[in-house]
């Protein structure tokens, strides 16, 4: 077992008192050693952390003791070294910036997939109905870049308030199509995925837990590539492992 737990985790919920809740977070982490970024907003929380495992999963179980906070999950993953150098945490407007505020998760949830079983309808082709499936990646360009799913559809957009103008703009040829948002670790297809549905796209769901989740519990099955993560590690295999040195997109870009 590598000796840094990393955690990725979000929860959309209405929070106030923002300072005083980011003192007693930021104290919490620093006393335990934590390092990496929480963001705080009125409407949830956003966490990238990492440290010990005993220090980290206290944390967590410190934070859960607010009723808010009780349903975070966490996806998990495990790294040699700290891939973080300092601890923030920052109180911004949105969680993940869309500038559609009518669009709130915490008042209901679009529709989601499990990794197994999108990975049951990936194998045939089609879902349950035999509806084909598209792939809908929200991510930005750069991070579609080191990977993503086999034939996924997405639109080179530089940042995610791009997202709904395209996905607009494939409304009709996708009509007949059953659809599968994804991004890292879900947190924009909370929103992407109740957009869509605005819009009347009624066949579309988000993956449960992103693609981090789905290499926990899936692999590599129908994605290649590596997943951009927004830490030191840069981007994670299908097992969860950093990638190599040799195949850094970074390290190619500045070569």
């Amino acid at each position: 077992m590598k000796p840094i737990l990393n955690i990725a985790a979000y929860l959309f919920v209405s929070l106030d008192h923002l300072t005083e809740l980011r003192t007693k977070i930021l104290d919490q982490c620093n006393a335990r050693e934590l390092k990496g970024t929480i963001l705080l907003t009125g409407e949830g929380i956003n966490l990238f952390l990492a440290g010990k495992e005993l220090e980290l999963r206290g944390f967590l179980d410190w934070l859960r003791e607010d009723a808010r906070f009780a349903p975070l999950e966490a996806k998990e993953s495990w790294s040699e070294t700290q891939p973080f150098k300092k601890m923030l945490v920052k109180i911004k407007n949105e969680i993940i910036r869309m500038n559609h505020p009518a669009i709130r998760p915490e008042e209901g949830r679009a529709k989601f997939i499990s990794p197994k079983k999108l990975q049951e309808w990936l194998d045939r082709g089609t879902d349950d109905l035999g509806r084909p499936v598209v792939m809908i990646d929200t991510r930005n360009a750069f991070e579609v870049d080191y990977g993503t799913f086999e034939n996924a559809l997405h639109f080179n957009i530089n940042k995610f308030t791009e997202f709904p103008e395209a996905i607009s703009a494939h409304k009709e040829a996708l009509s007949d199509k059953t659809l599968v948002s994804f991004c890292t670790g879900g947190i924009r297809c909370e929103k992407s995925g109740l957009y869509m549905r605005e819009i009347g796209m009624e066949h579309s769901y988000q993956l449960e837990g992103g693609i981090l989740k789905y290499f926990e519990e899936v692999g590599s099955a129908h994605y290649q590539g590596s997943c951009f993560v927004f830490d030191e590690r840069e981007a994670l295999e299908p097992n969860l492992d950093s990638i190599p040195l040799e195949n850094s997109i970074r390290k190619k870009l500045k070569a």
